[in-house]
């Protein structure tokens, strides 16, 4: 059996963040599929890298210098790393470490498992190469490291032998000129003339020393683009984590892949996942929380399960001991939408609950549109309470004299007033008779239990809130939107009504029990022999269209009858 008695309390953050928790537990095939993706991409990702090893060698850069100890060098501002990791990274360099390989394959696969790195503030390249075999990977990045150094040392070269060439052209014209300028000289007599020339002279001498010294100074540059400081070696290990870290990895990662899926399903679930959204929801209790099946038969003793019986005897304490209730003991028993059977169940378990109180109990059936308590309830006509008389019938024809008493086993009984199908649904719930019957828990130690059809359904309920004390709203949180159980809120307070609180409960099928209990109701099973006629003394006589075939609700069997039943009118609505 489970209590769960639940205030809604909006401003209680830590509470809520408790309830949602427990709301994602719910999800559990999500949270579970989560966790089974996690563990499938960590043996995957496991065994991928089982057979991995990587190999790595390092290249200090260096910029061709005259003086490489000249402190005013520096070799950053010469250097652009980005530029020489791109360089390395070259479909250029991919040729030549193919051909120092003997690869075979295509150049993008040789270049997929290379990485070049560059350590911040450093002229170190870092060449990283993942293979299958320890050994490949070795050779392969040092390869790529020489290639890279080739092809920077071939473009330091090929630039030198290019300003080399300009700057000996430059020398072999300014050579010729200063020859002719000789010879020039030579032929002229002293005086201002010739030592203007003289002049020119000497200014082709000087230019052809500074190119002399420029060809000098690019002939003696050390070409190598750098050094190497690491040569890659065999790794002795895998480089992957493992299959056992792999799947704790996984593992990890599936559960919060599994959270965050369930936590996307709850805020996108209309539905009310927790005793509390409904108390939220409703702004009124959770009175009570019934156990899976509790539902399938009308009567507590029908059940052998005793928390059944224990979880609404504390539903029908928990309204007697609220003030708003207990002044005058009149109480509407209403459904959300679709099927009225779980309120049909709650309200005949009030009633006899109450009854067991010592209390007079009226149960009201105010579902003038599908009437169905009358045979499915052990219900005669031999001893109605006379406070439940209503008097004269309307003309509607509900309610009428006919006022039956509910046999309860050891809860004792109750009076009963079995809805009937009428012209004008609203004008006979909206009569004074009406309210004169429910007006009958104003008398000493009685009570008033009214069901009405499901409140989205029709609009029946409402006409009924202003004469009552309070509504009772039940309803399976995973078949119900929080959005509807707002509006019921809401238009319960328009009608001028206070919902008391409200019972959840699990749908389930009929259990073994219930059918065995209906059975005995209806006799012993279905018979091909007719009905004997009902006597004609009796005060009631159940009409055929007050039990809906077929709905699943009711159990329709003959059973044989004993003399001293039809002498004294005891025959029961079930078994009719």
């Amino acid at each position: 059996m489970t209590h769960t008695h639940v205030t809604a309390v909006e401003d209680d953050e830590p509470e809520l963040l408790r309830d949602q928790f427990r709301q994602l537990l719910r999800y559990r095939a999500i949270i579970a599929g989560g966790i089974g993706i996690g563990l499938l991409g960590g043996v995957w990702f496991g065994l991928s890298n089982a057979d991995t090893y990587v190999a790595t060698s390092q290249v200090v850069l260096r910029a061709p210098v005259n003086d490489p100890f000249n402190p005013s060098v520096s070799q950053d501002k010469t250097l652009n790393m980005g530029s020489e990791r791109q360089t390395a990274l070259s479909s250029s360099v991919a040729e030549q470490a193919a051909k120092k390989l003997g690869w075979t394959g295509t150049l993008g696969k040789l270049q997929k498992d290379l990485q070049v790195t560059n350590p911040p503030q450093s002229q170190v390249l870092q060449f990283t190469y993942t293979a299958d075999s320890p050994q490949a990977a070795a050779d392969r990045a040092n390869a790529v490291t020489q290639s890279y150094l080739d092809l920077r040392k071939k473009q330091w070269t090929d630039l030198r032998a290019t300003m080399l060439a300009g700057q000996q052209k430059q020398l072999d014209e300014v050579a010729k000129k200063h020859d002719q300028k000789t010879k020039e000289v030579d032929r002229m007599a002293d005086g201002a003339a010739r030592d203007n020339e003289y002049a020119v002279k000497t200014n082709l001498l000087n230019r052809i020393n500074e190119l002399d010294a420029r060809i000098s100074q690019l002939k003696s540059l050390d070409m190598s683009a750098g050094t190497v400081i690491r040569t890659a070696t065999a790794p002795g290990f895998s480089d992957g984590p493992g299959l056992t870290m792999s799947l704790g990895l996984g593992a990890l990662v599936g559960v919060a892949l599994g959270l965050l899926a369930a936590w996307v399903r709850l805020v996108f679930d209309p539905a009310p996942r927790s005793a509390g959204d409904v108390a939220r929801a409703v702004r009124a209790p959770v009175l009570g929380t019934l156990p899976r099946g509790a539902t399938d038969v009308l009567l507590a003793d029908d059940h052998t399960d005793a928390r059944v019986a224990e979880e609404y005897r504390s539903v029908a304490f928990r309204l007697a001991y609220d003030q708003r209730f207990a002044d005058r003991r009149r109480l509407l028993v209403v459904a959300p939408r679709g099927s009225n059977d779980a309120a049909v169940a709650v309200a005949s378990h009030l009633a006899a609950s109450f009854a067991e109180t010592g209390k007079d109990v009226l149960l009201i059936e105010a579902d003038l549109r599908t009437p169905t308590l009358a045979g499915r309830l052990r219900a005669h006509a031999a001893a109605a309470p006379r406070w439940s008389h209503t008097g004269e019938s309307e003309e509607n024809g509900w309610p009428g004299r006919r006022q039956l008493s509910v046999d309860a086993g050891e809860s004792g009984s109750f009076g009963l007033v079995p809805g009937e199908r009428v012209r004008n649904v609203a004008r006979a719930l909206t009569a004074p008779t009406v309210t004169r019957l429910i007006a009958e828990a104003d008398s000493p130690n009685a009570t008033v239990v009214v069901l009405a059809p499901p409140v989205l359904n029709y609009a029946d309920a409402l006409a009924l809130v202003d004469r009552v004390d309070g509504v009772l709203i039940v309803c399976d949180p995973r078949g119900v939107h929080r959005t509807d159980l707002q509006r019921i809120r809401e238009l319960i307070a328009g009608a001028g009504g206070t919902v008391l609180g409200a019972v959840v409960h699990t749908p389930g099928g009929k259990s073994r029990v219930g059918k065995q209990a209906a059975g005995r109701r209806g006799g012993g099973g279905r018979s091909r022999q007719p009905a004997p006629a009902p006597s004609p003394a009796e005060e009631f006589t159940p009409e055929p269209e007050q039990v809906i075939q077929g709905d699943g609700s009711d159990t329709v069997t003959l059973r044989s009858l004993r003399a001293e039943d039809l002498r004294s009118g005891d025959i029961r609505a079930g078994d009719r």
